[in-house]
């Protein structure tokens, strides 16, 4: 019984580590090939959505970020153009563009938690539009739609990862001792940080590309797979030798020989060892959190007050004739 338990354990894990890996290599292909919106284009949706106001800024993203990792110019979540209204949160605006887009037939219009009032998001030929609050003021951003196809490909890329996961844990789990505690405590300690930021994202998974995690992380995760490596290539051989040694000795047979290995030196190295990495485990995880925290982070202008973005000057303008170009 314990057994089945372990190969089952084994087989779960497996696919809940590849499951999330798959789930961010498929948010990236389902998101390639979005056109964004050029500055005219989501000059004339704004001024549709919030006919009554004349934004002071603006500005165009021609290749986005997340987490400090850049998208390329086809990706789902690169390119936006920003327009900022007023120096302070204005709620006024989120009843302006509800009614707005109701109106102009814009679909899908949901609110958007934010700084003392809640914005709102709506949905148009293959633009979305995103009203924010925050403490410096009120942000509209133009962006591309989520493609078609997208969640699709990301459940059909979480699946994969699922099952490949899962196939190659059981066939790991089918080996003898100590081959599976081994292949799966290395494993989960490799992937851990990275699918446990993913699942921390649950409101996003489906709807907004995640694969940023990873590269995020590859400054903290490819010297840990390298340690990791190292460790399993200390570890193995000399349990693998002590095992055969065992297996072979007269008069002993197979299950007398593996209690014996438990008991030698090498068995107790590779006890400590593992539970040395295990124990780091929290600590790599919390590593993982603080590094992408501060990658996350947006530069900052000097001096106060903060300037809600680089000011464009081909772009912005502030005089009372900003929307005339759209008549």
């Amino acid at each position: 019984m314990d057994h089945r338990l372990r190969r089952v354990s084994m087989l779960l894990l497996g696919a809940v580590l590849l499951g999330t890996v798959g789930l961010s290599v498929g948010s990236w292909y389902g998101g390639r090939g979005v056109t964004p919106p050029t500055y005219d284009q989501a000059r004339k949706v704004a001024a549709e959505v919030l006919p009554d106001e004349v934004p002071y800024d603006s500005n165009q993203v021609v290749n986005g970020s997340r987490f400090d990792v850049n998208f390329a110019a086809d990706d789902f979540g690169s390119g936006q153009v920003d327009f900022w209204y007023h120096d302070r949160a204005d709620c006024a605006l989120s009843e302006q563009l509800r009614r707005s887009t109701a109106k102009q037939g814009w679909q899908g219009l949901r609110r958007v938690p934010g700084y003392l009032c809640d914005g709102w998001r709506a949905e148009r030929d293959g633009l979305t539009v995103t009203l924010n609050h925050s403490a410096s003021g009120s942000t509209l951003t133009v962006a591309p739609a989520v493609p078609n196809g997208f969640l699709a490909v990301t459940v059909a890329g979480a699946l994969l990862g699922a099952a490949a996961g899962a196939t190659l844990f059981w066939l790991v789990a089918r080996q003898r001792p100590p081959v599976p505690l081994l292949v799966g405590t290395l494993v989960t300690v490799g992937l851990l940080p990275g699918v446990a930021v993913t699942w921390m994202m649950t409101t996003k998974l489906l709807t907004e590309p995640v694969w940023p995690v990873w590269p995020a992380l590859a400054p903290l995760l490819v010297p840990l797979w390298l340690v990791l490596l190292a460790v399993a290539v200390y570890v193995r051989p000399r349990r693998q030798t002590q095992t055969d040694s065992a297996i072979g000795s007269p008069g002993m047979d197979a299950e007398a020989g593996a209690k014996a290995v438990v008991a030698s030196p090498s068995g107790t190295r590779m006890t400590v060892t593992l539970a040395l990495v295990c124990g780091l485990t929290p600590f790599v995880v919390a590593a993982a959190l603080i590094l992408l925290f501060l990658r996350a982070q947006p530069a900052r202008a000097a001096s106060e007050p903060v300037v809600p973005g680089p000011k464009d000057a081909t772009v912005s303008t502030t005089s009372d004739t900003y929307w005339a170009a759209t008549d």
